[in-house]
């Protein structure tokens, strides 16, 4: 997927049937009560639409719509990403504005919220902030400490002191999906806590694990597994032949490496719990996860993995020039794309926007920094843009893009010169900006201002939706501004690890 809309190579049609089919046998081989850990992006699974063309990034909450008679939802956070303020990347907004963001997107589903669950909570003050904010507002909340004895000594665990110290959480409906809004939400230690209470009361409930990567059924090395490896590299998650899966059936699974590692001490702590040995063998038998049988072409989603590698390089090596991260991930997975044959300009887009930069060099009005940016559009044309004295290079590519869209010839201003001057004044002296050029999100008003008296701009502005799923590469990290408005684009953005001003604030 450089770029050109690939067609759909995945159906959720039939993945639908089946990964409900599955967890509705689940239930029924466990009392009628099944505690199902959701793992990865409940709604919004950006990742596997990249990766899966054709995948319908919100299919997790139509298989919830359709289980909403038998499902109810319990949603973890823990207190530390709270506390330190963790940013969910693809809406650029923390975990705390996230949870609240998913409970308002399962009532608009229809969907019940069981409760909220912050995880090893210590009374730190952010969260207790939260627990307030969201009791205020009639959710319930309740509050797991870390668990006494984790991970090593099961028989304290297990124990009234380990999981039952946690409040018990009465459901009434036969699924409870444990969910959370990234990894390391206290998932697992909930449905555990949970099944620990409902033994204690003489139930036969269940645990099983809702996961999309890897792909179990799908080779170690296929792309798809790859790019999930490329996906968690700062997490340091390497995908395997499942031993214990192996050894129980002669059968080769793939899974992740803390799953497998896991396994043997979830596996106890089960077996505590129930006080039965546990029909689970291995950490692909707790899994629930039919994502393989709905490929329905190999080769798209192939080359849609290699292309969601590289995104991940360009991701990564720009979180480590801010300090996010240390050197390691981004080796890690530039050295992926080597094992693959891979490099940055396979991602069309690049060397488009990087030739953008070298021209922009013509101008000396732009404190020095030549910033280039492309687009690959839908018919497989690709677009230039470059900044200069009075626009960003995502504004200049994004009007030079809906321009070829709409069949503006490239001479036709869609934002009269005189106008872009004048906001330009506005900032220098009257706002006191640093810089006078327009950043996305100013150029966007400034358009629908425009196509308020010029129809050639409202017709151009009606393209501003074809750019939705199209790829796009800045040799810039993008400002706030230029970021924001990328984002409500819907563009599969990367960049290059430079910054787009000398300045060290950007505002």
């Amino acid at each position: 997927m450089a770029g050109k809309k690939l067609k759909a190579a995945f159906d959720n049609e039939k993945y639908l049937q089946e990964q409900s089919k599955e967890i509705l046998e689940r239930i029924k081989s466990y009392d009628n009560k099944l505690y199902l850990e959701f793992g990865g992006k409940i709604i919004f699974d950006y990742h596997a639409a990249r990766v899966l063309p054709g995948f319908d990034p919100n299919i997790k909450m139509r298989l919830l719509q359709k289980l909403k008679d038998k499902a109810e939802i319990l949603l973890c956070i823990y207190a530390g990403d709270i506390e330190r303020k963790k940013l969910r990347a693809d809406f650029g907004i923390p975990y705390d504005a996230a949870a609240l963001k998913l409970i308002d997107d399962l009532r608009d589903c229809g969907i019940d919220l069981l409760a909220v669950v912050i995880t090893r909570f210590a009374s730190q003050p952010a969260a207790v902030i939260f627990k307030n904010k969201l009791e205020r507002r009639g959710v319930k909340v309740y509050t797991h400490a870390f668990t006494k004895g984790y991970p090593t000594e099961v028989d304290l665990i297990v124990s009234d002191e380990g999981y039952g110290a946690n409040p018990y959480i009465q459901s009434n409906k036969p699924l409870v999906v444990v969910t959370g809004p990234g990894p390391g939400s206290g998932k697992l230690a909930t449905c555990l806590s949970q099944l620990y209470h409902e033994y204690k009361r003489g139930g036969k409930s269940g645990y099983a694990k809702f996961e999309t990567f890897p792909i179990w059924n799908l080779p170690l090395k296929h792309p798809v597994n790859v790019a999930y490896e490329a996906a968690t590299a700062d997490l340091e998650d390497v995908n395997m032949i499942d031993p214990h899966h192996l050894e129980a059936y002669g059968k080769i699974a793939i899974n992740y490496n803390r799953d497998v590692e896991a396994f043997p001490l979830l596996k106890k702590i089960l077996e505590k719990i129930t006080g039965d040995v546990s029909i689970y063998q291995s950490p692909t038998d707790m899994g629930v996860n039919k994502a393989g049988f709905g490929i329905v072409d190999d080769a798209a989603v192939q080359e849609a993995a290699k292309q969601e590698i590289i995104r991940r390089y360009f991701k990564y090596a720009c979180e480590y020039v801010m300090g996010l991260m240390d050197k390691r991930t981004p080796e890690r997975v530039e050295m992926i794309m080597g094992e693959l044959g891979l490099k940055q300009d396979h991602r069309l887009v690049v060397a488009a926007a990087r030739q953008a930069a070298l021209e922009a060099e013509k101008n000396k009005g732009n404190e020095g920094v030549f910033c280039g940016a492309a687009v690959e559009l839908a018919d497989g044309a690709i677009i230039k843009g470059k900044n200069f004295d009075l626009m960003h290079a995502s504004s200049s590519l994004v009007l030079n893009a809906i321009k070829h869209l709409a069949g503006i010839p490239d001479k036709i201003h869609l934002l009269s010169p005189a106008v872009v001057r004048s906001i330009g004044q506005l900032k220098e002296k009257v706002l006191r900006a640093r810089t006078v050029s327009l950043d996305l999100g100013e150029t966007l008003i400034a358009l629908s201002m425009s196509a308020a008296t010029n129809p050639t701009a409202q017709l151009a502005m009606e393209k501003l939706k074809d750019l939705e799923g199209c790829e796009m590469h800045i040799t810039h990290m993008p400002t706030p501004g230029d970021e924001a408005g990328l984002r409500r684009l819907g563009v599969n953005l990367t960049c290059d690890s430079n910054f787009s001003s000398n300045s060290l604030f950007v505002g």
